[in-house]
Order: structure tokens, then C-alpha cells, then sequence
């Protein structure tokens, strides 16, 4: 599949509830997308300005490369508003409600719990899990992950002290992998050296010890609202 390079020529609507500026918009090609200018950023005082963007995309790329498919595909692009990550728009089942599926721990939340953990997602919320209209679940808002330092905050504890399923322990072999190839290169031509051995850190260490942590005893565990 050719590299995807979105420009968004224009802008249908905003996503009023997040705190960043986030578009509904479309491309010179007719693709509906969500976009994230990065000027549309706020300060915060522990992720460094305009690096949202690129967090979003090697989220995405970090799925991928394990196998996971739960990220729409989201790519660095440019836009009315300026340069900023653009993602494929999912036509989601508005019913749905994975508090439920929480709840009950089911085995489907197992890839983006995973995923979480790797990327050090930072704000994995309720409202940030949706459902496919074909049933698929899909996981998005991932500007806050790759921190260097461990910031997981996550509704996903459910899965505290349990050994991750086989075929995810399969998924960290498999971005390990890639890390090593031209994965690693992209996290450190985007974000940097620390968060790049940040990241193999996490990768190792989950692939050694095979259980999903427990929550943190030093830092609030969960993002707010949880929703």
C-alpha cells in the first residue's frame, strides 16, 4: 500500500469535548478525516508542544506493526489549519458503550489494553474505545502516549496481574522486531533517542514478565474524566 499523505481542504465540524483542537474534515481526495492541527494544541506541562501529532501516528504504527488493527490509520499531514495528524473517520455504532465489556473484562479489550501499555498511553478513557459498525472495536485519541517516564492512566485495569494472551506475547516479539528495523528509526526521527529506549524498554520488559501490571500506587491511575 502506497505511503498515505492526506491534505484536508476543508472543515465540516468540530469535536467540541476535546481539548485539543479536533476537526472533522475532508481531503482533496473526498476522504471524511479527523484532524489535529498542531497548532490547534494546548500547553501541557509535561508532553512538549506541537509533538501530539506525531504521538497519534506511531500510535497507529506501533499497532501495525504488532498486528493489532485497532487504530484507524492515521498519517502525519497538512491542512487549511496547518500541519497536524489526520485520521481516517469511523463510522461508529453511536449505541455503543464499552463500560459494559469493561466490566465483564472481556478478551476483545485485550489488543488495545496491550497497545496501551506499550505506547504508555497516558488517557485511555471510555469515550476513546468505539465500535465499528461491523462490530470491530477500534481505540482513538493517542496524542498522550510515549512519555519517557511511566504515565499510564488507564479505565483498562481490569486486566491487572492476568498473563497476556499468547498471540499478544506474539504482537511484542513483532514490534520488537520492527523497532529494530525502520521503526525505530521513525519513533526517533519523531519524538527522540530517550523515547525511543523508553520504548524498548516497555517492550522488553512486558515480553519478559507477560502479565499486564498492576495499577500505580504513586500516581492517580485512572484519566479524568473517565469518559
Amino acid at each position: 500500500m502506497a505511503p498515505w499523505h492526506p491534505h484536508v481542504v476543508s472543515v465540516e465540524g468540530r469535536f467540541a469535548a476535546a481539548s485539543n483542537a479536533t476537526l472533522l474534515g475532508l481531503t482533496d481526495k473526498g476522504e471524511r478525516v479527523v484532524y489535529k492541527p498542531v497548532a490547534g494544541e494546548r500547553p501541557l506541562w509535561d508532553f512538549e508542544m506541537d509533538t501530539l501529532a506525531a504521538r497519534e501516528v506511531l500510535t497507529y504504527e506501533v499497532s501495525e506493526a504488532m498486528g493489532l488493527g485497532v487504530v484507524p490509520e492515521t498519517a502525519l499531514g497538512d491542512g487549511i489549519y496547518g500541519p497536524g495528524s489526520v485520521q481516517r473517520f469511523i463510522d461508529e455504532d453511536e449505541a455503543f458503550d464499552p463500560l459494559g465489556l469493561v466490566r465483564t473484562a472481556s478478551p476483545d479489550l485485550w489488543p488495545i489494553a496491550v497497545l496501551d501499555l506499550v505506547c504508555n498511553n497516558a488517557d485511555r478513557k471510555l469515550g476513546h474505545i468505539l465500535r465499528r459498525g461491523d462490530g470491530r472495536l477500534v481505540a482513538i485519541d493517542h496524542g498522550l502516549t510515549f512519555h519517557v517516564d511511566d504515565k499510564l492512566r488507564t479505565v483498562l485495569w481490569v486486566f491487572a496481574g492476568e498473563r497476556l494472551p499468547a498471540v499478544l506475547v506474539t504482537a511484542l516479539r513483532d514490534v520488537r522486531a520492527a523497532l529494530d528495523a525502520n521503526l525505530g528509526n521513525r519513533v526517533e526521527e519523531l519524538l527522540g533517542r530517550a523515547e525511543l529506549l523508553a520504548l524498548r524498554r516497555r517492550v522488553r520488559g512486558l515480553e519478559r514478565r507477560g502479565v499486564h501490571p498492576e495499577p500505580p500506587d504513586d500516581r492517580p491511575p485512572l484519566p479524568w474524566p473517565p469518559y
